[in-house]
């Protein structure tokens, strides 16, 4: 028993060694440690010194100066990371607004204004076509005898379709291949011209010996494969008298159909009773007639003017003369 008591009290003093020195280094917590360890080692029993050197080894007094000094730098380091992020954020979107929204209206009015410009241009480019050359065409019968003659400049102006734009097309007496059929007892003349675009076919009649262009028919081989056809059946043009040709030097225009105008420039035909090989007495178009009335017309007002100032003349003189008779029978 006094061996125990001996062991007991040499290790208490230990343990106040010990604490003693930790209570110099350490601050006022390693005082309530050394109070706790030693009333388990007042209340342990004597068989449990192993457990008590256990007590002695675990020095708690470090994981808690650890963390005291670890602790600090945590919060200034969140604390400056939301300060920094913070204010980028909205001057960020300010800009971008006030770049972005300058540049919105000037486009859109600028391809606006450049695609009004190219439309009038394109309009007023479309050249004019010219006057097509004037050629001269006949048709012999089986005697090598002229049965029908036509002078003409002829222009086409046709369309597709309803809504297409018109073509225009001069056919050249140059290239042009002349055929036809002589009338006689009572049967119709015609005349065809064929070029490699262009094929039309004229058919006079005649009728109460006033002869007329009744029929026509044409043909457009275009470039692009299409082929235009038009003719009407029910047509009086050109009308004179059988042994007469017709004559308009000037340019005349006819409606064959909606999608078909012709044009002659200097034409004069005659497709009944030709005589030697050449033009009989020409019956004008009322186109050309205004220009040949005006010299009748200035000599009929002339000998009018004429008239009157004889018939005043002769009033006047008979006047005087009864007025002298009169003064001589009274001397």
């Amino acid at each position: 028993m006094s061996a125990r008591g001996c062991v007991t009290l040499l290790f208490i003093l230990l343990s106040g060694i010990v604490h003693a020195d930790d209570l110099v280094t350490s601050p006022l917590p390693a005082i309530q440690e050394l109070s706790t360890s030693q009333t388990l080692s007042s209340t342990s029993s004597p068989n449990t010194s192993k457990h008590s050197s256990a007590v002695t080894t675990v020095p708690t007094t470090h994981p808690n100066t650890t963390n005291s000094t670890t602790a600090p730098p945590t919060t200034p380091h969140h604390n400056t990371t939301n300060s920094t992020t913070a204010p980028p954020t909205t001057p960020h979107h300010n800009t971008t607004n006030s770049t972005t929204a300058p540049p919105t209206t000037p486009h859109h009015n600028t391809t606006n204004s450049t695609t009004e410009v190219p439309t009038t241009a394109h309009t007023n480019s479309s050249p004019p076509v010219p006057n097509p050359t004037v050629g001269n065409y006949s048709v012999k019968s089986d005697n090598a005898t002229v049965c029908l003659l036509a002078k003409m400049g002829l222009q086409f102006s046709f369309k597709m379709s309803e809504n297409a734009s018109f073509q225009t097309l001069n056919l050249d007496p140059n290239v042009t291949e002349v055929s036809g059929t002589c009338g006689s007892g009572g049967n119709d003349s015609s005349l065809v011209l064929k070029s490699e675009e262009i094929t039309v076919h004229l058919v006079f009649t005649n009728v109460s010996q006033k002869f007329r262009l009744h029929a026509l028919m044409l043909s457009v081989n275009l470039a692009n494969g299409n082929v235009f056809n038009a003719s009407n059946n029910n047509l009086s043009l050109w009308e004179a008298s059988v042994g007469s040709s017709y004559m308009c030097k000037k340019e005349q225009s006819y409606n064959i159909t909606d999608k078909l105008t012709i044009h002659t420039f200097e034409l004069q035909v005659q497709p009944f009773a030709v005589q030697n090989n050449k033009f009989n007495t020409a019956e004008d178009c009322v186109a050309d007639e205004p220009d040949n009335f005006i010299v009748p017309i200035a000599v009929g007002v002339a000998l009018a003017v004429l008239i009157i100032i004889v018939l005043l003349a002769y009033l006047i003189g008979r006047k005087r003369s009864q007025t002298s008779g009169y003064e001589q029978f009274d001397s």
